[in-house]
């Protein structure tokens, strides 16, 4: 398997895992040491304000905190578009990927056009992501610059999986628990 990084893994419904149902996760790093992702649709309810001052001024006050993974879930993940895609740690899609410690929070106003502010993230090792993508616990999908900054974020698991069509579009309308209907 190539390297999925600018690719989006659809949690698949049978995925068991609470941190990951119905998940959207943009992959920013994949090579032979493991994998590194962002959930893109898991809104919390703390504003950028609350839980990063430093950060005021350069987000808009009523924007929230995001939950990007069950791995280190107190660290702060900034995903943005570049002015100079050079500047991100890791590309996601076109201009857009993660802040780099060179960038710094302080510059990140003039050097993104937008962004959006992760707690934690997800991580996979060695192998780990492969195996799971082989029992079809991920949909993969190309992403999309539209998708990683989508103003509906929760909705978007179902938005991602209607616009693959076919069967795909079922499982987007698949109730949370099938048995409760």
């Amino acid at each position: 398997m190539g390297s999925l990084q600018g690719h989006l893994l659809l949690a698949s419904p049978a995925l068991a895992d609470p941190n990951f149902a119905r998940t959207v996760v943009a992959i920013a790093n994949h090579d032979d040491a493991g994998a590194l992702g962002i959930v893109l649709n898991r809104p919390s309810d703390t504003e950028v304000s609350e839980a990063v001052p430093e950060l005021d001024g350069v987000v808009d006050d009523d924007e929230v905190v995001y939950v990007g993974g069950p791995v280190e879930p107190a660290a702060i993940v900034v995903l943005a578009e570049f002015e100079d895609p050079g500047e991100a740690a890791f590309l996601v899609v076109d201009a857009i990927g993660l802040v780099s410690d060179s960038t710094g929070l302080q510059r990140l106003g003039d050097a993104t056009a937008q962004r959006r502010i992760f707690a934690g993230y997800a991580g996979w090792g060695p192998g780990q992501l492969e195996a799971e993508i082989e029992r079809e616990d991920w949909i993969v999908e190309p992403a999309r610059a539209e998708d990683v900054f989508a103003p509906d974020a929760p909705d978007l698991w179902g938005r991602i999986l209607d616009r693959k069509g076919g069967q795909f579009r079922l499982l987007a309308r698949m109730p949370v628990d099938p048995t409760v209907n």
